[in-house]
């Protein structure tokens, strides 16, 4: 099988128990000396087995070295004797005395651009390989999703593996994520902290999300798109599956700010397509929901119904749309019919009432703004009460279909006057559990957590996008038992098979 080579990054200082924590898996350690100072690579090597890279990164590369032209190329020119790679970049370090002395075997060149122009990586690369290196490394920016396809296309053209080519920054993300498909010899990753909205990766996430640095064969994409998605555990859980069931696929996060420009550019082109690696199926999260339908050529009843979908598959070379959002109930309905609540009338909260409608429940709406309530009533023909005067008491089923609570930020509603035997499901999850769950609890009341919800809908759209059962083996424990933030949460409540209540909580 292919690999990759994994350069974790060390962007703080470290002892050497934290070095010797590295993974077994990364072959390289990258020490960013503008943050954190020059290290010896003596040390470093007596502590980490693999090779060292050396950056030195300039502020006009994105780093805080700010210091004089001389200063920085004497640095350069000690690692050389340390470091098995010195970062060299392309606008100011190829100096033709710089260059005499790093021998080519250990110079990785790299050009950053600040933005993310067609044809720009083939002119650039043009340029700088003129100079002998061992790597060269080219990354721009990317401002919105389809931006990444240029690195892509470039680097499928030149079949190189000396290369690395990406764009960087949350919508380029999964660019960074692909390129090693088309011949990138390393992939980055920070060594020492989480990926955060900015779209950053952690070397964890590489290895336990994707699968790195094993490269398996890769013929169709599926991924989930949408504005708050990079800390999703939906890539972990697909590309776990796919691996137990040796499926050639891989799920990305494609973080979009403009979904026509992602639909159009990286779907209705069929670019990906022509590289090789088809798009097969789409979870939508917010808040492209309603688009979702607006671009498919096909929907299900409960799609047209609500105004809304979270899955987009392509079957026979037509878009088809679906939700999983009805999915939230499904450990439930035994206990249904009931008076039921759904707050936040988005397309979740549109699909978890209409679920509940089915069942011949009493169900209320309840949201914030009233134009959306009003929609989602003008769609269902279900009651409608203002979230300001929504008090839960008298309600056997609450259901939160809000994002509010994930932060721990707050509860979506005024709990006093929560019964002892409401049942609360709470679509939002976050790296503790939300005031709505913890207060449930502490009133001796029942409640099913965003975790419990994710999981039966991340069945579901596996289902519905390959046409195959998610093993059995994976489960709630397969996203937090790698989530040192997450060891709090267990299952809260059960269905009467002993299955946890899952869903994807993307609103």
């Amino acid at each position: 099988m292919d690999a990759v080579a994994l350069v974790a990054t060390l962007t703080t200082p470290q002892t050497g128990i934290g070095i010797r924590k590295v993974p077994n898996e990364v072959t390289w350690l990258q020490v960013r000396t503008d943050l954190i100072g020059d290290i010896p690579g003596e040390w470093l090597r007596s502590h980490f087995p693999g090779k060292l890279l050396y950056t030195l990164r300039t502020c006009s590369a994105g780093g805080q070295f700010d210091r004089a032209q001389a200063e920085r190329h004497r640095r350069l020119l000690a690692a050389a004797n340390d470091y098995d790679l010195v970062e060299l970049e392309a606008d100011s370090d190829l100096d033709r005395d710089l260059l005499k002395t790093i021998p080519p075997a250990k110079r990785m060149i790299v050009w950053r651009g600040k933005e993310c122009k067609a044809g720009q990586f083939e002119a650039r690369f043009l340029q700088i390989a003129t100079v002998p290196a061992a790597c060269y490394c080219m990354v721009a920016a990317a401002t919105q999703t389809s931006d990444g396809l240029e690195p892509l296309r470039f680097l499928s053209s030149l079949k190189r593996t000396d290369v690395v080519a990406f764009c960087e920054g949350a919508a380029g993300l999964w660019s960074q994520l692909l390129s090693p498909y088309f011949g990138a010899p390393f992939i980055f990753a920070d060594l020492d902290s989480p990926m955060g909205p900015s779209g950053g990766l952690h070397v964890q996430q590489l290895i336990r999300d994707y699968g790195f640095p094993a490269l398996r064969p890769v013929r169709e994409l599926y991924g989930i798109v949408g504005t708050r998605i990079l800390q999703s555990p939906s890539p972990r859980l697909h590309n776990a599956a796919y691996r137990i069931l040796n499926f050639p696929a891989l799920f990305l996060p494609f973080h979009a700010v403009d979904f026509e420009d992602f639909w159009k550019n990286m779907v209705v082109s069929g670019i990906l397509d022509s590289l090789g690696i088809a798009v097969k199926g789409l979870v939508i999260a917010s808040p492209y929901k309603e688009a979702a339908l607006a671009v498919a050529g096909a929907s299900s009843a409960m799609v047209r119904k609500t105004g809304a979908g979270n899955v987009v598959v392509r079957r026979h070379g037509v878009w088809e749309a679906e939700t999983t959002d009805p999915e939230t109930i499904a450990g439930v309905k035994d206990f249904c019919p009931v008076k039921a609540a759904v707050i936040g009338c988005g397309g979740a909260g549109r699909a978890v009432a209409a679920a509940l409608q089915r069942t011949g429940s009493d169900v209320t709406l309840v949201n914030r703004g009233l134009r959306r309530g009003a929609d989602a009533v003008e769609l269902l023909g279900l009651p409608f009460v203002p979230l300001s005067e929504f008090r839960p008491n008298g309600f056997n089923l609450i259901v939160n279909a809000t994002p509010v609570g994930k932060d721990n930020d707050g509860f979506p509603f005024i709990i006093d006057s929560l019964s002892h035997g409401t049942l609360v499901i709470d679509l939002a999850y976050g790296p503790h559990p939300t005031p709505l769950v913890s207060a449930t609890l502490a009133r001796g009341g029942i409640a099913i957590d965003g975790y419990d919800v994710l999981f039966t809908q991340v069945r579901k759209q596996f289902h519905l996008m390959t046409g195959l059962e998610m093993p059995a083996t994976l489960g709630r424990e397969t996203v937090l038992a790698s989530n040192g933030a997450c060891n709090w949460a267990e299952p809260v409540l059960s269905t009467a098979q002993g299955t946890p209540v899952t869903c994807e909580c993307d609103f």
